[in-house]
C-alpha cells in the first residue's frame, strides 16, 4: 500500500509539473532544464568521460555526446538547433548562420529502443559537432531538442561551452582568510595571464563566473580584478571570492536489482515495476566532517547485472528518500539536489512532510547506476538551494571549482569564451 500511495504521488507530481514546465518553456531560460515528464536521464559531456564538464575547444576534434531516454512510449519526431548565448545565458544577437556551419536546424535520428527492461524506453544520442552542423565561434551555447520541428514544443535543453583559448589562468583554493563562519569557507584566488590577447579596459571586456560543482544558482559573477599588472590580471580577494565548503555529497548504488548496493536498504519489486528503499538519511549540520571519495553531484549509468549495452538495458526504478527530521523546517523547502534533479530546486524533486513519521519523502524514477546527491533547503521565493543547512559546511570539504573567462572588447559583437579552468580543493 505504502509504494501504491507513492506511485500515485509520483504521477501527481508529474501532472502538477506540466503546467510549471510550459511556464518556464514560455520564458525560455536558457538553463539546463526538462519541458517532457517523459524525459529521462538527460546527459551531456565529451566524448569517452561520462562526469566532464561539456567543454569543445575550438578547431580541435573534440565531440560532446548527448544521451537521454524517452519514457512515453510513442514514436517522437525530435529535432534540435543550437543558440550562441553571452555570459549569462542570454540569447547573443548574432545570427545563427554566422556562428553555425551546416544547417541550424536538424532531426535527431540515433535512437534505439530498450531491451528486456520493466520500463519500456528509446534511448536517443547526439554527437556535436557532427556532419550536418559545425561551430565557429567561442562562447556560451544551449543545445535545444523540441517536437515536430516547433521550437514552442520544447523537449530539453542542455547548457555547453566552446573554448577559444587566449589566456591562461592560474588558481589555488585555500581556507577564507576573513572567514566569519568557523573556518568553514573555501576561498579561491586566481589570475589570469593574457600575453596573447590585448585587453585595453579589463574592468569592461573582460568577465569571470567562477562556479563550485558546476552550480549555476550559487556562482560568483561580478568579479573585477584586484590588480592589473602588465598582462595579468589579479583576483586574490578575501571575502568576495568565498564560498561555503559545505559537505561530502550522499550517494547510493543501484547498479544492481539482484542485491543491495551501499546505501539500499531493499529493493522490491510491485506491480511489475523496482522499487528501492534507500536507507534513511539523517541531518549532518550538527555531526563531524568526515572523508570520502564521491562524484561532487553527479552520476553514472551503469549495471552490474548481466547486460551488454548499458544505454538500452539498464532498468528504471522508482528510489524512495527519506530525510529524518524531528519537526518540519519553516519558510522554505527541502529538495533532493545535484546532477538528477538538473542541478534545480523546484515541485519535481521537492520533498514531503510526513508528521506521523517526522520525516521527509520522495519518490524519483532513476535509471540503474550509482548516483550522488544532497539535501537542501530553499527558502520560499529564493532562487539558492542552500546545502549547508541539512548538510553542514566544512573547509575540509572536496569540491570542484570552475572559472571562465569572457572577453568582449569595445567593438565586439559577443562574449567569446578564451579561458577556462577546474581546480579541485584537495587534488
Amino acid at each position: 500500500m505504502k509504494y501504491l500511495v507513492s506511485f500515485l504521488q509520483f504521477c501527481g507530481c508529474v501532472i502538477f509539473s506540466l503546467s510549471s514546465l510550459a511556464q518556464t518553456a514560455g520564458n525560455l531560460e536558457y538553463s539546463d532544464a526538462v519541458f517532457n515528464p517523459d524525459i529521462k536521464s538527460v546527459q551531456l559531456f565529451s566524448e569517452g568521460s561520462v562526469l566532464s564538464i561539456p567543454v569543445l575547444t575550438l578547431g580541435t576534434d573534440e565531440r560532446l555526446l548527448l544521451k537521454f531516454d524517452d519514457l512515453s512510449g510513442e514514436s517522437r519526431n525530435y529535432s534540435y538547433t543550437i543558440l550562441h548565448c553571452d555570459a549569462e545565458w542570454n540569447e547573443s544577437y548574432v545570427i545563427q548562420s554566422e556562428y553555425l556551419n551546416g544547417f541550424v536546424e536538424n532531426p535527431l535520428e540515433d535512437y534505439a529502443l530498450s531491451f528486456n527492461t520493466t520500463v519500456n524506453y528509446t534511448n536517443y544520442q547526439l554527437s556535436i559537432p557532427n556532419d550536418r552542423v559545425q561551430i565557429n565561434y567561442s562562447g556560451n551555447y544551449i543545445l535545444l531538442v523540441y517536437e515536430d520541428g516547433d521550437r514552442e514544443k520544447l523537449v530539453l535543453s542542455r547548457r555547453f561551452y566552446v573554448l577559444n583559448p587566449k589566456v591562461e589562468i592560474a588558481a589555488e583554493v585555500k581556507r577564507a582568510t576573513f572567514d566569519p563562519y568557523n573556518g568553514d569557507n573555501q576561498e579561491v584566488d586566481f589570475a589570469i595571464s593574457h600575453p596573447r590577447l590585448r585587453i585595453v579596459d579589463p574592468f569592461q571586456e573582460i568577465k569571470v563566473v567562477v562556479m563550485k560543482n558546476r552550480r549555476w544558482d550559487s556562482s560568483i559573477r561580478d568579479l573585477k580584478p584586484l590588480f592589473v599588472r602588465e598582462n595579468q590580471l589579479v583576483y586574490n580577494y578575501d571575502k568576495e571570492n568565498v564560498f561555503a565548503g559545505g559537505n561530502e555529497f550522499r550517494y547510493f548504488d543501484i547498479r544492481s536489482w539482484t542485491y543491495n548496493g551501499e546505501n539500499v536498504a531493499k529493493i522490491e519489486q510491485f506491480q511489475g515495476y523496482n522499487h528501492v528503499t534507500l536507507s534513511t538519511d539523517e541531518i549532518r549540520s550538527n555531526k563531524k566532517y568526515f572523508n570520502y571519495r564521491e562524484l561532487n553531484g553527479n552520476y553514472t549509468i551503469e549495471s552490474q547485472d548481466r547486460i551488454n549495452d548499458p544505454d538500452t538495458e539498464c532498468d528504471y526504478g522508482f528510489v524512495h528518500f527519506t530525510l529524518a527530521v524531528p519537526v518540519p523546517l519553516v519558510g522554505g523547502s527541502v529538495n533532493v539536489f545535484g546532477a538528477l534533479t538538473e542541478w534545480s530546486a523546484s515541485e519535481k524533486n521537492e520533498m514531503s512532510w510526513i508528521a506521523e513519521r517526522k520525516q521527509y519523502e520522495l519518490t524519483l524514477l532513476l535509471k540503474q547506476g550509482y548516483y550522488n546527491f544532497q539535501y537542501v533547503y530553499v527558502p520560499q521565493g529564493g532562487k539558492q538551494a542552500d546545502e549547508t543547512v541539512l548538510e553542514g559546511s566544512h573547509v575540509e570539504t572536496e569540491n570542484d571549482y570552475q572559472i571562465f573567462v569572457y572577453y568582449r572588447g569595445f567593438s565586439g559583437r559577443f562574449d567569446e569564451l578564451v579561458g577556462f579552468h577546474q581546480i579541485n580543493s584537495k587534488y
